[in-house]
């Protein structure tokens, strides 16, 4: 189909070409042929490195051609048994390595399919949601405001003030106004092509929607767009490390650097007492290799990637890993009301009519219920000023309510649902209506207006139908209607009207108002023009219709735990002051000294004002997204650290300026999206706070298994270290120190990595952004630790040689054990710094013991197999000795429990 030229080609042309049908779009069955022969919709990617090359990486470390040479040398020295052990010590290491890096990029991978792009279709004539690289030519698809447009489509259908944002296709930086007729038949003679951005008939892969609404059917996918013949200037993108991992990298560096300082103070001990160049030399290599804790960037990548797939399960879907560590930082979350504090399921509860407030009974989108006056059911068919309400508010609607088996299924936006519903109540139904009234154009709802227009022809008449705020829509009315007659909309009956609203609000019910317009066909304003301006103006006011949208039960929760977290919680919202404060009121997070400011008034305070003001507001109404960013401004100002949710393409501003942006995955457009750390994929508040809680407990692990790794690295340098210094035999070989770095370090701090989240995390203060990783008091705490280890290490070898007067192998061999087990008892220390892990529990980390276990039995193999007491030169323990061992190596944990026992008031351990 590329040889065709779409933009040349009128609707009709366009649509038999693509055998495609302008209603119903193809069917499914003939979807799936297409996406056999056309492929997925999505461009062609660099190619992930495959398993063998990630295995072969484990071999470009310094570190482990250092090995190998000194295996060499071994093998050169025909110590054969050292030479293979280093070896097979070294393809050990690759392989753990090789477990964690693949684990990690699938993770990742996942993670990414996680986040793939929607389309809304119509197949069948049904109306779906699919994945954008399911699309094929021929589809039918429906863009609107904020969207992203997912292949290169023909316009078949638009509104008049539709428009795309082209910029990252064309280098035109403003919206460019699009059209559905074909440019061919105006091109001049000789001319068949037009450039790319003169195809105003056309919308491209890449490109987003700025405003309006549209229908279009898709022409090119993947890599035959005009996005996928530039694709490969996009794929050589890399993955940025987050702060955090550099953050590491660069503590890495400092600690390699001091153990390279220690391990050559060993050397040089060792060689001074007559130590072996070769035994000193090995030794020396081995101290390196279990000083650098070369398995922490991948156990990072491991604990970010598991906890985000943790908060998927949450519904919080992370775009950005960075945004990770900035969630258990976060100290305001700002938050729209409708949707994400409430349900978002509307239900119309009263609608007001030539000065009577009529009551609606039923719930939710099935169309059952009674219209009651003075608490009495009435007949809508009585009353023509109830009908014309009701009549309004299906003709400007976008959306559709479809009865389906057991349920009512929503398509389009839950408020115009519920007038949909309501009007069904009366018998009013949309499909009957639009038969009727003949749709023309729509001017869309936009946070700057607060209205939405559709115009519908009657026979020879044109009527622009509008609904919208209250207090907005009133101001451009000049008529109001009752039972079927006009007059002069007097200051008395807006007067009324709003009292009214303010009154409906004040019970936490949202307000439409409706109105309608004749237009006059000789003016402007009827020809096309489709301006707000010329058609939003010289309205007949009709009437309102409230509803109520419930405060989800679950948030009130997620209130509590946010203040208990020291994190505030902001509504800012579009609704009424009024039905604002009453939400907020009910949730819980509006005081009695609390401000409630709508966006007028925010305008009247300067910066300074606001700024000594903003810790008192936690309300703010009929907003628009310029105060939504001035919002985000005003309290990072104050060094907060601000999250912010957004739908709208309007909002991606405020979304992107805060620390971490959160889209609404439900109603929120594609443009939020991009711009969001965070995806919301159930619109829901306390699935913002259980992200928070998510990404402490990340950062916490993150935490302990740093803290393991370097308090185990440091009990196995000052073994050496500390034996040398006082002029003891070598406690442990080469070989043991290797052995003891490959069982302790890979598989504990793995379980560590995905500990469960500390139950008391979110009764803490947030972290402060600039916290290191590693705090003075808690590398002082590592240093005692690993100390610690040391001596319990050198205790089990002293008492062995010189108190039993038992032979230097087996000294070794209880050395050996104790080293390695101290450390595995240790890994349930590292659990948490101030609580007691009996209060934790000792099995609600189940991986963690397996971890110990599956170490532990790699230890005992070391010592018992035949072979393997040859290579590690071991002897089997006897009881006595292991009852030795086993309370040896348990020190460091019972130690630790009678610290944090003295530490019940958190003076030394605060923070940790």
């Amino acid at each position: 189909m590329t040889e065709k030229k779409f933009y040349n080609l009128t609707v009709a042309e366009a649509i038999e070409l693509l055998n495609s049908n302008a209603d119903s779009g193809i069917s499914q069955q003939e979807a799936k042929k297409r996406l056999l022969e056309f492929g997925p919709n999505q461009l062609r990617e660099k190619k992930d490195a495959g398993p063998l090359a990630i295995f072969f990486e484990q071999f470009q470390d310094f570190i482990v051609w250092v090995l190998i040479g000194a295996a060499l040398v071994s093998g050169f020295l025909q110590e054969w048994v050292d030479a293979l052990a280093i070896i097979a010590i070294v393809i050990l290491n690759a392989i753990l390595g090789f477990i964690q890096e693949f684990r990690a990029e699938k993770s990742l991978a996942a993670l990414k399919k996680l986040s793939s792009p929607t389309s809304k279709i119509i197949r069948d004539g049904q109306h779906n949601i699919i994945f954008s690289e399911e699309l094929v030519p021929g589809d039918l698809i429906e863009l609107e405001a904020g969207d992203n447009v997912p292949a290169d489509s023909r316009l078949i259908w638009h509104t008049s003030n539709f428009s795309v944002q082209e910029a990252s296709l064309t280098g035109e930086s403003t919206p460019v106004i699009k059209t559905s007729l074909a440019l061919g038949k105006s091109l001049p003679a000789g001319r068949q092509a037009v450039p790319l951005a003169d195809r105003a008939n056309m919308v491209y892969m890449g490109t987003s929607v700025a405003s309006g609404k549209a229908r279009a059917m898709v022409c090119e996918t993947g890599m035959q767009t005009e996005l996928g013949k530039i694709a490969g200037m996009v794929q050589e993108v890399k993955e940025e490390a987050t702060p955090l991992q550099k953050k590491l990298e660069q503590f890495g560096k400092w600690i390699v650097y001091l153990c390279f300082v220690l391990v050559g103070l060993v050397f040089l001990l060792e060689r001074l007492r007559g130590g072996k160049i070769i035994d000193v030399f090995l030794t020396a290599v081995s101290l390196a290799v279990a000083a650098i804790p070369e398995g922490l960037p991948a156990v990072v990548t491991i604990a970010l990637a598991l906890g985000v797939h943790r908060m998927v399960k949450r519904h919080a879907l992370i775009r950005r890993l960075p945004s990770v560590e900035t969630l258990g930082c976060a100290t305001v979350i700002c938050s729209d009301k409708t949707g994400t504090l409430t349900k978002n399921e509307m239900t119309v509860q009263a609608v007001y009519a030539a000065g009577r407030l009529f009551k609606v009974s039923g719930i939710g989108y099935e169309p059952k219920g009674e219209f009651l006056l003075d608490d009495k059911t009435v007949k809508p068919d009585d009353y023509p000023e109830l009908k014309q309400v009701l009549n309004i508010g299906v003709l400007c609607n976008g959306a559709q309510l479809v009865e389906g088996g057991s349920a009512y299924k929503v398509f389009g936006d839950p408020t115009e649902a519920s007038l949909l519903t309501v009007a069904a109540k009366a018998g009013i139904l949309k499909q009957d209506k639009e038969r009727e009234f003949s749709f023309v154009d729509e001017i869309p709802f936009d946070s700057e207006r607060k209205t939405m227009t559709v115009i519908r022809k009657d026979k020879d008449r044109l009527i622009a139908f509008v609904k919208g705020a209250p207090d907005v829509l009133l101001n451009a009315c000049s008529e109001i209607e009752e039972a079927g007659v006009k007059r002069q909309l007097a200051s008395g009956d807006k007067g009324m009207i709003l009292k009214v609203n303010d009154e409906l609000a004040k019970e936490a019910l949202r307000v439409l108002a409706v109105a309608y317009r004749v237009l006059d066909r000789s003016s402007p304003d009827a020809q096309g023009s489709g301006e707000a301006k010329d058609i939003e103006k010289e309205l007949t006011f009709v009437g309102l219709i409230a509803m109520i949208d419930p405060a989800r039960e679950e948030v009130k929760e997620a209130i509590v735990e946010c203040k208990e977290a020291g994190i505030k919680t902001v509504m800012i919202t579009g609704d009424h002051k009024n039905t604002a404060v009453a939400i907020a009121r009910s949730l819980g997070f509006f005081k009695e000294d609390s401000l409630a400011l709508t966006g007028e008034e925010l305008d009247r305070l300067n910066d300074n004002d606001f700024y000594g003001k903003i810790q008192k507001i936690p309300v703010y109404a009929r907003v628009s997204p310029e105060h939504k960013l001035r919002i985000v401004r005003a309290w990072r100002r104050r060094g907060e650290i601000v999250a912010m949710t957004g739908d709208g393409v309007n909002d991606a501003p405020a979304v992107k300026e805060a620390d971490i942006g959160v889209a609404m995955g439900i109603t929120g457009t594609d443009v939020t999206k991009e711009v969001s750390d965070m995806v919301i994929t159930d619109d829901n508040f306390a699935s913002i706070v259980a992200a928070v809680e998510e990404g402490r407990g990340i950062y916490d692990n993150i935490k302990k298994f740093v803290h393991y790794l370097l308090s185990c690295n440091a009990g196995e340098i000052l073994v050496m270290f500390v034996s040398s210094l006082i002029g003891l035999p070598v406690p442990l070989l080469p070989i043991h120190i290797l052995w003891v770095n490959l069982v302790t370090d890979g598989l504990p701090a793995l379980a560590l990595g995905v500990d469960p989240v500390n139950p008391g995390i979110m009764k803490q203060p947030p972290r402060p952004t600039n916290e290191a990783v590693v705090t003075r008091q808690r590398a002082f705490l590592m240093l005692a630790q690993g100390a610690f280890i040391a001596i319990c290490s050198l205790l089990a070898f002293t008492f062995v040689l010189f108190i039993e007067k038992e032979g230097i192998e087996r000294a070794r061999t209880a050395a050996f054990i104790v080293l390695s087990c101290s450390q595995l008892f240790h890994s349930f220390n590292c659990r948490s710094m101030s609580e007691s892990l009996f209060k934790l529990g000792v099995f609600t980390n189940k991986k963690l013991i397996l971890a110990t276990v599956v170490s532990f039995f790699l230890q005992m193999a070391a010592v018992y197999l035949p072979f393997a007491q040859k290579v590690f030169k071991t002897e089997a323990l006897g009881f006595f000795d292991w009852v030795l061992v086993i309370a040896i190596s348990s020190l460091p944990l019972w130690a630790m429990e009678i610290v944090k026992l003295v530490n019940k008031r958190k003076l030394f351990l605060k923070g940790l």
